[in-house]
């Protein structure tokens, strides 16, 4: 008996080994591939006019969501659409770091119920994150901030967190990362979570994301409301901290609330104007309110997805920046790819000079390609990042 034991021990030690390895190994890199692919294509038209336009460019890029992936991002990747190496071969200045933290089951753009199973959850536990993830919201973010500055401290990688204004400028080489939260759910309801995710290196911070949440409504969630008292509260916190406040996902009654609270300026940072692709209203804010975030200093990214374009190519892409500086300004454009954030893209970080040869051949100059490809991005959180 005791051999039968130990032989049925052994049996359900090898059948835990070979679950764990299934999951890990397996049905997790295949999630992601699945989940951030890139549309099969032949190699996509760059002019040597463009080419050496977009060499001599400063390239930023408003949304990444790499790091919820369990992905070495220093390393050149066969997945996804971001790493650090895919990054210089697109020639990428600077990238804000996006950090998704939960997400309901049966994700939409119209009515997401913030109680659903939480698939990031899920995640945290397939992907081996450390135990304080597995209930944690806010451990999630820290955690995920852990993930990049890890990144950081490796001289050979040349990567530098951005936590003030004068940290845009680094020799030539380096890339700057800047960390957002996808959301404010990250404060768990505490006002002094704005405090420690400032000190784990955050400078931008979402409202809202698919669900509402403590602060108010978002876009895809039940509601649909504006500010609660403790969203007031928080957003009057994070502009004291001078934490950037990201509106991508918010409802338009917490965007007109915040507007109304705060003169400073906010950001979109992917998204899209419904004016171009009438389609995607459940998805983009209205372009009043589109205009009064430009007035004010704010910038808003356009995404490379179905969900904020109708035509995801590098020509559609094109043609949704161009409209949007006529929408908006010269000045208030910028790119907001939203790579790695469960998107199907037409290309990856290390092809963006197809964007700028579509933008030349579309008509655009060399003088607004250089605002929208990055310009208008730096010159922004120089205003708005602590200095």
């Amino acid at each position: 008996m005791r051999r039968i034991l130990k032989w049925l021990g052994s049996f359900a030690l090898l059948l835990i080994m070979a679950a764990a390895f299934y999951v890990f190994a397996i049905l997790v890199p295949q999630t992601d591939r699945q989940k951030n692919q890139v549309l099969t294509h032949n190699p996509y038209p760059v002019s040597a006019q463009a080419q050496a336009l977009h060499d001599t460019l400063y390239i930023a890029d408003l949304h990444a969501d790499n790091l919820l992936w369990r992905r070495n991002s220093a390393k050149r990747q066969k997945r996804g659409h971001v790493d650090l190496p895919r990054l210089r071969d697109g020639g990428v200045d600077f990238q804000v770091f996006s950090i998704v933290t939960k997400s309901p089951r049966g994700l939409n753009f119209k009515d997401n119920d913030a109680s659903a199973p939480d698939d990031v959850a899920l995640l945290a536990k397939a992907q081996l994150w450390p135990l304080r993830t597995w209930d944690s919201i806010y451990e999630r973010a820290v955690y995920q901030a852990k993930r990049l500055h890890k990144i950081e401290s490796n001289p050979n990688n040349k990567l530098v967190i951005a936590r003030t204004a004068s940290d845009l400028t680094q020799p030539d080489g380096t890339l700057i990362g800047l960390l957002l939260t996808e959301g404010a759910h990250p404060l768990e309801g505490k006002i002094e979570n704005i405090e420690k995710l400032y000190d784990a290196g955050y400078r931008a911070m979402g409202l809202q994301h698919f669900f509402d949440n403590a602060l108010g409504g978002s876009m895809h969630g039940k509601s649909k409301s504006g500010l609660t008292d403790f969203g007031r509260q928080a957003v009057l916190e994070m502009r004291r901290k001078n934490i950037i406040i990201d509106v991508a996902h918010s409802s338009e009654a917490v965007v007109r609330d915040v507007l109304s609270l705060t003169p400073d300026a906010v950001f979109i940072s992917h998204g899209g104007t419904v004016s171009h692709c009438p389609r995607t209203a459940s998805r983009n804010l209205p372009d009043d309110v589109l205009v009064q975030i430009a007035r004010r200093g704010g910038i808003i990214g356009i995404g490379y997805f179905g969900g904020v374009i109708c035509d995801i190519s590098p020509k559609g892409i094109a043609a949704a920046i161009i409209h949007a500086t006529h929408l908006l300004g010269p000045d208030a454009v910028a790119l907001g790819s939203d790579f790695d954030g469960a998107v199907t893209t037409s290309l990856d970080t290390s092809e963006l000079a197809a964007i700028t040869h579509e933008l030349l051949k579309q008509g655009m100059s060399t003088a607004q390609i250089s605002k929208v490809m990055g310009a208008n991005a730096r010159a922004f959180f120089a205003r708005e990042l602590p200095q």
